[in-house]
């Protein structure tokens, strides 16, 4: 749980991922179109992936991947990314976050 606090901490939003993950790269995709430009750690390529991913779960990501962070909190996975974003939620949490400059 340390080691994901201080990950999170790094970047304006950190999102694990496995490369392999539908949702994760719609994820990805959503946040890299606005300009967000997220840490992304892919736990199927990363040493220590399957610790990290194991973390997550007990962090309360449920499932593991996708994990989204803004602003060093846990926002969700991608159900959760997406309803922000149609609510409108979104834009104004990476803004403040200062992942968004716009």
């Amino acid at each position: 749980m340390e080691m994901i606090t201080k990950m999170v901490m790094e970047r304006p939003v950190v999102i694990y991922s496995k490369s392999s993950c539908c949702m994760s790269h719609t994820v990805k995709t959503l946040l890299c179109d606005f300009g967000a430009n997220p840490a992304v750690h892919e736990l199927d390529e990363v040493p220590r992936g399957r610790e990290i991913e194991q973390a997550l779960l007990r962090f309360g990501c449920s499932p593991a991947v996708p994990a989204i962070f803004i602003g060093g909190e846990l926002v969700g996975g991608a159900n959760e990314v997406m309803s922000l974003h149609l609510n409108g939620s979104l834009i104004p949490m990476l803004k403040q976050a200062g992942a968004l400059w716009v």
